[in-house]
């Protein structure tokens, strides 16, 4: 499923998105009706914010709204390792070594 995120997109999420996600991830497949219900007492979010927030998501790929049913597209695990590879790019320039190298000095 990784494959349908670039490895360039550079996927990050902020706190809220992350929490959101998680709900997701825990609970999936989930009806939206839920998601919206839970998001509510969670967060305080209203039915629009939730459909923001998801709609968001699922532009970035993670997730999808399929006939009110929500899904990952990316599993947790999926998203982690791609988070950790965006870093080794980002900040040692995609060389792993340099990164080890880094943390040894």
């Amino acid at each position: 499923m990784a494959g349908r995120i670039k490895r360039e997109q550079g996927i990050s999420l902020g706190v809220l998105e992350s929490r959101f996600a998680d709900l997701i991830w825990d609970r999936e497949p989930i009806p939206s009706g839920e998601l919206v219900k839970l998001t509510a007492q969670e967060f305080g979010w209203t039915k629009s914010t939730m459909y923001t927030v998801l709609k968001r998501l699922a532009a970035k790929g993670l997730f999808i709204n399929d006939n009110g049913t929500v899904r990952a597209s990316v599993s947790r695990d999926e998203y982690q390792a791609l988070r950790s590879d965006g870093f080794v790019d980002e900040v040692f320039g995609g060389s792993l070594p340099a990164m080890v190298a880094s943390f040894a000095a």
